[in-house]
Parts: C-alpha cells; sequence; structure tokens
C-alpha cells in the first residue's frame, strides 16, 4: 500500500513544487511505482512533468468536488515508474465550493484511497498556504515532509506549519507525523545557513535530511522543459542531489 507524502509549505518560492516532482522522479527511477498529485492550483508539478494544463481533462479539481473517480484523472507521464494527478485552473476556486460540501477536509483521502494499492508513493504538492487544499492534503497523508531554504525567515514559517499540523492532528488525522525536514537552495558557505540549518535540526531532532538540494540553473531549467531533472540533465548536482535524498527517504522506510 502506498505511502502518501504531503510536500507542504505556507511559503512560496522554495522549491516545494521542484522536490515533489524531482523526488517522485528518483523514485521512479529507482523502481518504486509513484504518483503524482497536484493540488497547487498554479500547476507547476503538472507541466513540470510534461502535461499541458490546458489539455487537461479531469484533475484534482474533480477529485475534490466528486465529479470523477480518481482512475478517471491519472495520466502516465512517460517518466520511469511515475504517473500523475494533474492540476486545473478551476482548482482556484475549489476551495469556495468545498466550504458547502460535506466532510470537505477529508475528500481528498477518499477520492486516493481505490488506489493506494496500485503504488509504493503518493506525492501530493500542496500550495503555498494553509487553507482548505492544503487541509485536504494533510488529512490524506501519512506523513508531511516539509522543503525549507535556510534563512530566518525559515524558522518562523516552519513553527506556523507545526502549529497547524498539531491542529490537524487534533482534530482529522491522530497518526500524521513528519517525514523530514529538506533544506533547499543551499549554499553552505554562508554562516547564516550553518545557523539556520542548527536551529532546525535542534527543533527537529532526526527529522532533518542529511541531504541539502543546491541551487543550481539545470534545476530552475528543467521545468521549462516539461522534465525532471534526473531526465534533463542527469550528471548535474540537482540529479544527484534528488537521486540521493530518493536513497535516503528508502533507507528510513
Amino acid at each position: 500500500m502506498a505511502k502518501i507524502i504531503a510536500v507542504v509549505t505556507q511559503k512560496g518560492g522554495v522549491g516545494k513544487t521542484t522536490s515533489a516532482v524531482n523526488l517522485a522522479a528518483a523514485l521512479g527511477e529507482l523502481g518504486k511505482r509513484c504518483l503524482l498529485v497536484d493540488i497547487d492550483p498554479q500547476g507547476n508539478a503538472t507541466s513540470g512533468v510534461g502535461v499541458d494544463k490546458r489539455q487537461v481533462k479531469r484533475s484534482t479539481y474533480d477529485l475534490l468536488t466528486g465529479e470523477a473517480p480518481v482512475e478517471q484523472a491519472i495520466l502516465p507521464t512517460g517518466f520511469a515508474g511515475l504517473a500523475v494527478i494533474p492540476s486545473s485552473v478551476a482548482l482556484a476556486g475549489a476551495e469556495i465550493e468545498m466550504v458547502e460540501l460535506a466532510r470537505r477536509e477529508s475528500r481528498l483521502k477518499a477520492a486516493l484511497a481505490p488506489c493506494r494499492e496500485k503504488y509504493d508513493f503518493i506525492f501530493i504538492d500542496c500550495p503555498p498556504a494553509l487553507g482548505l487544499l492544503t487541509l485536504n492534503a494533510l488529512v490524506a497523508a501519512d506523513t508531511f515532509l516539509i522543503p525549507a531554504q535556510p534563512e530566518y525567515y525559515a524558522l518562523e514559517g516552519l513553527s506556523q506549519l507545526i502549529a497547524t499540523v498539531r491542529q490537524v492532528k487534533r482534530l482529522y488525522n491522530p497518526t500524521l507525523e513528519l517525514e523530514g525536514v529538506l533544506f533547499t537552495m543551499y549554499d553552505g558557505r554562508t554562516n547564516l545557513t550553518q545557523q539556520v540549518v542548527a536551529e532546525v535540526k535542534k527543533f527537529f531532532p532526526r527529522r532533518v535530511y542529511a541531504t541539502v538540494i543546491p541551487r543550481t540553473v539545470r534545476l530552475a531549467e528543467a521545468p521549462s522543459f516539461g522534465r525532471p531533472i534526473n531526465y534533463y540533465d542527469k550528471a548535474s548536482k540537482g540529479a544527484k542531489a534528488y537521486l540521493a535524498l530518493a536513497e535516503e527517504i528508502l533507507q528510513k522506510q
């Protein structure tokens, strides 16, 4: 049965979608069956695996509103071991529409249940906000992964996110656990980076990945070609980092 991991942060621009796409693709390359679920209205994870958002017929919007079963929304990507449930522009209004629906916080969990046996990992790429879409991801997930840039504001954002997760655990998903904190856009030469990493490790002992993701041009370029980094430039530092992260995660399962 698939382990469901929500990739979540309320701060944009920290490599959240980059991490969801490239980690899923790296695990797929290692022989795991992965499903990437894009519930971010921006749809960057969808285009990041080469799916044209304008051509999408069924999306996570249809799952959340109950208009289609999960099987109708899953698309192949052409990358080993990786399928995707795409986003669509309709998701932008989904939070307002879902307010009126029964069990609005657990609709994604119910929608994904029929396909859990077919995958080893299901990654949910969340919007960079702690609204109803992210709540659905946290209720559906077994664990959550936090990408964080090693800067001062990361500490503030982490504490807000953990406060939200505590509420979710108390009200909806008591078994939800932290998968890990992943440092992205990492530059180990600065004192600030070292200080932030030390603080986060103090806050989350044994939950910070040894693997860090460097800031590289190739990682930034890959999404515009609709390819995960290991298919865009396999020899790049970014591809090697996400492969190392995938291996680290498998060792901890």
